[in-house]
């Protein structure tokens, strides 16, 4: 059932990408990403308490996933303010490539033949994506927001290999953590480090920059940012959870974040892009296929 889990992770990532971008419109990053970590933490502190302390042993590489997530964050967050919710999807979207790519290498994980055929599909319509983009404008090379993207989904797909190794069993070359004891600290840890750099970064320059405001979407980040990522790390507990395709089918949340562009935030050259999406879906339902 780990992959039934990984697609409902997926559209609960959508919809967080979506309030994300809402939040960030016109608005502050890092007071918006410090109160996401805030509401966060504040969702799963009874499960940190429940989970207990664990020792530094445990807590150490819990503190490692949170500076990978809160990097791959603060660059995300940035990308996702300047640039079109349509063109974020697509470059997020190759993080599964990535993570394939460090999984056959250290796990030594293999795809059978529909899974390869989900992962070409979904390859070539990410590829297809982010090809459409170039319409609206924006250069890939020189805009930096998109590179700040590009770090983004390379930190994140780190994060998913480092996600994988902490939950892994130890006969399968893992450290078999709780997975609520994970994301219950890492998330407290990241509101800690979010704390620091509001008030060292933000708040003495607060009047030189884009003003803060609260808006309704800010707590719905956290919501469902906590939903998507509960049902990934109980994906990941499952002995025959393979990475490769549970982050491959998580990247199915573009689909989402595209009907958010197009219904929500009336985004621009959505018919080229409707092609390339009903490969993502394709791709989707090999993975499904070849993971049952």
């Amino acid at each position: 059932m780990w992959w039934a889990f990984a697609f409902l992770s997926s559209a609960l990532l959508g919809c967080y990408d979506s309030f994300k971008k809402a939040s960030l419109k016109d608005n502050a990053v890092i007071p918006v990403l410090f109160l996401n970590t805030v509401i966060s933490a504040a969702i799963l502190l009874p499960f940190a308490v429940d989970s207990g302390w664990g020792g530094w042993n445990v807590q150490k590489y819990i503190v490692l996933k949170s500076c990978i997530v809160l990097s791959s964050w603060v660059a995300g967050y940035y990308a996702m303010k300047y640039l079109p919710l349509t063109i974020v999807g697509p470059v997020n979207a190759t993080r599964p490539v990535m993570v394939l790519i460090g999984a056959m290498i250290i796990f030594g994980e293999r795809l059978n033949l529909l899974q390869w055929i989900g992962v070409v599909l979904a390859g070539v319509s990410f590829f297809l994506l982010s090809l459409s983009s170039k319409k609206e404008g924006i250069d890939f090379k020189r805009n930096r927001w998109v590179w700040c993207l590009v770090l983004a989904a390379v930190i994140g797909a780190a994060s998913g290999l480092y996600d994988r190794f902490l939950m892994a069993p130890s006969e399968g070359g893992g450290l078999g953590l709780n997975r609520l004891q994970v994301l219950s600290w890492y998330n407290i840890y990241q509101a800690g480090m979010m704390l620091a750099m509001l008030l060292i970064l933000w708040y003495p320059r607060r009047k030189e920059s884009t003003p803060f405001r609260w808006s309704w979407t800010i707590p719905m980040i956290s919501i469902f940012l906590c939903g998507a990522d509960f049902m990934y790390l109980w994906a990941l507990t499952d002995e025959a959870a393979m990475i490769s395709v549970v982050s491959m089918i998580r990247r199915g949340s573009v689909v989402v974040s595209f009907l958010f562009g197009a219904l929500v935030f009336r985004e621009k050259n959505l018919r080229s892009k409707a092609f390339d999406l009903l490969l993502v879906l394709l791709g989707m339902v090999f993975l499904y296929l070849g993971s049952r």
